[in-house]
């Protein structure tokens, strides 16, 4: 009997496919595809009788897939959603062949011990592939946890790590880690601090451990001073930001600086902490896939 634990996760992924399918307007990653694909074949497979449990676990884990993409088509936290789930589904498929195989065993026991010994002596082959197949099954489910728990473990990390030094959002340009003006330069210049440096090799190194397609730094100010003068300075600032990314092994062709002066304003320029706030230099990372 379906638990309802499992129809309520069974019918959320439903919505989740028909609002999906009506509503995208790019089509999914290939990444959440191959989840899908690993999630229905597990369920129409031994799975749905022999591992409900981790089958149950892998549709809710691709559920949350569902949602990222729903919410942000081209969030790149759905990849590793889609992925984990995908793992998931391996690992409920890998439980599955491993329960069947201890059921064959068992059998084989009880048939033996009714006095069937020469059907049993026709099952001793069978037996023994049936162990080795159960060897390959724990194998492939003790890697398959390993890899689901080190994607985990390295989206936590870079998000855990970039959270530190900079603020950092989603949008629908992509990522956007926003640096605070008065951290990375003195007042009017563009030659960054040495704080600075430090907090931009770190965003450097969590971006190459992450991974993505392109960057583009953009340079911030306030208000105060001629526009010109502000377009110049942030143009200066953006320019120093991308030479270090570049210099900490982001490659040169993948990233572009682009300086906007005081037009896109993110607090009032009326008070000393909107100013504050406006002075900024922001990354935005366009994602793999995307």
């Amino acid at each position: 009997m379906v638990s309802v634990r499992e129809r309520r996760a069974t019918m959320a992924l439903g919505f989740l496919i028909l609002g999906l399918v009506a509503c995208a307007t790019v089509p999914a990653p290939k990444e959440l595809v191959d989840a899908r694909k690993a999630v229905d074949r597990a369920s129409s497979g031994p799975a749905a009788k022999l591992a409900p449990a981790q089958l149950d676990t892998a549709k809710q884990a691709l559920s949350k897939a569902e949602a990222s993409f729903v919410e942000e088509e081209d969030a790149p936290i759905t990849k590793d959603l889609a992925y984990i789930a995908q793992a998931r589904a391996e690992i409920a498929e890998a439980e599955a062949g491993r329960e069947q195989a201890e059921r064959d065993r068992a059998q084989i026991d009880k048939d033996f011990k009714e006095g069937q010994l020469d059907a049993l002596q026709a099952t001793k082959a069978d037996a023994q592939k049936s162990k080795a197949d159960l060897d390959k099954e724990k194998q492939a489910r003790a890697e398959a946890e390993k890899r689901a728990a080190e994607t985990e473990r390295k989206l936590a990390v870079t998000m855990a790590s970039l959270a530190e030094i900079a603020k950092v959002k989603e949008e629908s340009r992509g990522v956007v880690i926003t640096l605070s003006g008065s951290v990375l330069f003195a007042t009017g210049k563009s030659t960054l601090l040495p704080i600075a440096l430090d907090k931009i090799s770190e965003v450097a190194k969590a971006l190459k451990d992450q991974g993505f397609k392109s960057l583009l730094v953009e340079g911030h100010t306030d208000s105060q001073g001629s526009a010109d003068k502000n377009m110049t300075l942030s143009q200066q600032r953006a320019d120093s930001v991308r030479s270090h990314l570049v210099s900490q092994g982001i490659p040169s062709d993948k990233v572009r600086a682009q300086g906007l002066g005081s037009s896109r304003p993110v607090a009032d320029n009326n008070s000393s902490e909107g100013r504050a706030n406006n002075r900024r230099v922001e990354i935005i990372v366009e994602p793999l896939g995307k």
